[in-house]
């Protein structure tokens, strides 16, 4: 009775091998722009593409992270400055790229760059704050994607966009997931309306990595920074207790996250190099087998496990 079920399983996940182990050819005649260079995801893959002979056009936001980057990679990689959070900054990019890939267009672009360093919860959040990241987490990425369309399209090239699995699954107060929710809607509507021009988009859904921007010192000095400042009588309702739980708790998940960066970097490459690039990619364990399984399940039950770690505030009402 199972015999005939498991031969199927077994069939389906051998095509599905065969259609992910198809690689394109001529890679090396292809343009890839990443943002987010100076360290973490885009440094790695931007030295990894180049590895593979392609055209790698590299985004940094500093001269320091560009030169960095040069010293270890090969003469084709060239690099721009790049702030997500102004205009005229993408806009200036976008004629850089323009004028290198000329004809041939715009194989890859791969919106890497992101701010995350104001975690905590909601209540204190000012309005720049959740700005902050959302003018460079979404409107950035918006804008840089808006601006090199012309360019992808000529190519029929790929779009793949870092999300986060706190883009499907909130666990965190702030700007942070709001945007990577937004990242994941613009996506899918991104998706649908370019499969008519031959591009295919893709979303990278990590769990927790290691980034090199992940230290624990500057999260714990802005969680402190929010407390401080925060309305008295908001203060007086969650309590310094409070604080110190969720500074602890905060802490611990970032030194737990993952420095295997490769696994992330592995799914943007077979995104951008594969004949059949999957629509999503969730690397890491903690994604496959916690996030995303807990995104499904009712949403009482979803609450109930994520809330029963978390710290109580003081005047709480139970």
């Amino acid at each position: 009775m199972w015999i005939p079920l498991l031969v199927i399983v077994v069939l389906v996940l051998l095509y599905r091998w065969h259609l992910q182990s198809q690689i394109l050819e001529n890679l090396s005649d292809k343009y890839v722009f990443i943002t987010g260079c100076d360290s973490g995801f885009g440094n790695v893959l931007a030295k990894q593409l180049d590895k593979r002979g392609i055209k790698v056009l590299a985004s940094c936001l500093t001269k320091k992270g560009a030169e960095n980057l040069k010293k270890e990679a090969s003469s084709r990689l060239q690099t721009v400055i790049l702030d997500l959070a102004d205009g005229e900054s993408v806009s200036s990019a976008a004629k850089w790229i323009a004028n290198i890939v000329g004809d041939h267009g715009l194989w890859g672009l791969v919106n890497n760059a992101g701010f995350g360093f104001t975690f905590g919860p909601n209540a204190w959040q000012t309005r720049a704050d959740v700005a902050k990241v959302l003018n460079i987490n979404l409107v950035g990425l918006y804008d840089m994607t808006v601006q090199l369309l012309p360019l992808i399209i000529k190519a029929k090239g790929r779009i793949v966009n870092t999300s986060s699995c706190g883009g499907r699954l909130p666990t965190v107060g702030g700007g942070y997931c709001p945007s990577k929710f937004g990242v994941e809607a613009f996506s899918d509507s991104l998706r649908r309306e370019l499969r008519h021009f031959g591009v295919k988009v893709s979303i990278i859904e990590p769990g927790s990595f290691n980034t090199g921007l992940g230290a624990i010192e500057p999260h714990l000095k802005n969680l402190e920074r929010l407390w401080s400042n925060l309305n008295p009588d908001i203060k007086t309702y969650y309590g310094e207790q409070y604080y110190h739980q969720y500074a602890q708790g905060l802490a611990s998940l970032i030194g737990s996250a993952s420095p295997k960066l490769y696994i992330v970097t592995d799914c943007m490459e077979h995104a951008l190099t594969a004949v059949h690039p999957w629509t999503r990619y969730s690397p890491g364990w903690d994604c496959k087998l916690y996030y995303l399984p807990l995104s499904y399940l009712p949403t009482a039950l979803a609450d109930y496990l994520l809330c029963r770690s978390a710290p109580k505030p003081a005047k709480a009402v139970m």
